[in-house]
């Protein structure tokens, strides 16, 4: 049976788009199937849409968080729900071409384990925002050794990559990072960004932003040696001055350098402000996993044993 995990935040009008159109690509496909639709708290009607569509549909199981956890909690929800012995994850929204399920599926019959979504183009965008987007990639992939520019959370995996995933132990997940990382037998399905027919996007910039620090963090640790690298940049220039000090000292020329002093401060402040930000960010992350908190809280599931709640 393929599962497939739709993670879904104020999606009332995807919901019973989203049942419909996969089902019937599914069903013609001649797949077994379950759509499980993960309601990161929502504030709409979302989470009465997937009652309603799991009473209609007994392909539907719908899993509702006491609050808003985020996108990743979503996904691992799903994965860890997930009864298939295969997972696709594909956002609610149907900008990630559901055809290409299928497409996904052949190869996994024929033994590829992890069936990564790859984007060919990233649809209607911002200058602004593919700046944005490509200056992510690029260093998220420099930091984890790993080519992702074009990779996204539409993929499929077998059921030992999921169980896989499941017993990770970190609270802070990155899904499109970790399951790159984990390796396996992977192949390739390549798709072109749809523009969403319902709703609209819940990416604002502040979020964007956020998202990349979180993950950056929560799957690298290049930021702390950037620390390093600034204190052996200042290292070398508090060398060269004090060299430049020395011999002006020694042949009696007169030091008036008192701009030069006080930028130098400010520089060396600046950097050590920064440095601070950066360590005690990632402290914060350890002082988060310590405490070993549920990654998300299930407040009801519907389209199972007992029906929904």
């Amino acid at each position: 049976m393929l599962s497939v995990v739709l993670p879904s935040y104020n999606e009332e009008k995807m919901i019973p788009i989203a049942t419909e159109r996969l089902g019937k690509i599914l069903t013609d496909a001649g797949i077994d199937y379950e759509l499980l639709f993960i309601d990161d708290g929502s504030r709409d009607g979302t989470w009465r849409e997937i009652l309603c569509c799991s009473a209609s549909d007994p392909h539907v199981v719908g899993v509702h968080f006491s609050r808003n956890f985020g996108k990743e909690s979503a996904m691992f929800a799903g994965l860890e729900q997930a009864k298939g012995d295969c997972v696709v994850v594909i956002d609610c929204d149907l900008q990630h071409p559901p055809e290409k399920i299928v497409e996904m599926y052949r190869l996994w019959e024929q033994g590829y384990e992890v069936v990564e979504g790859i984007k060919e183009d990233r649809g209607e965008e911002t200058a602004l925002h593919k700046f944005a987007s490509n200056s992510f990639y690029d260093l998220i992939s420099r930091a984890t050794g790993m080519d992702m520019a074009s990779s996204s959370d539409f993929k499929l995996l077998d059921r030992k990559v999921v169980d896989t995933l499941n017993a990770l132990p970190e609270r802070n997940v990155f899904f499109r990072a970790l399951s790159f990382w984990v390796g396996f037998k992977k192949a390739e399905v390549r798709y072109r960004v749809q523009e969403r027919t319902e709703g609209v996007s819940k990416w604002s910039t502040k979020s964007l932003v956020k998202y990349a620090i979180t993950n950056i963090a929560s799957f690298s640790s290049a930021p702390l040696h950037v620390v390093t690298v600034i204190g052996v940049l200042m290292l070398i220039v508090a060398v060269v001055f004090g060299v430049i000090s020395l011999v002006q000292k020694i042949m009696g020329i007169a030091q008036p350098g008192f701009t030069t002093v006080i930028l130098l401060l400010l520089i060396i402040g600046s950097f050590l402000m920064i440095s601070l930000g950066i360590i005690g960010y990632y402290i914060a992350r350890i002082y988060d996993e310590i405490k070993g908190r549920p990654r998300y809280i299930i407040s009801s599931i519907c389209g199972r044993e007992g029906g929904g709640k």
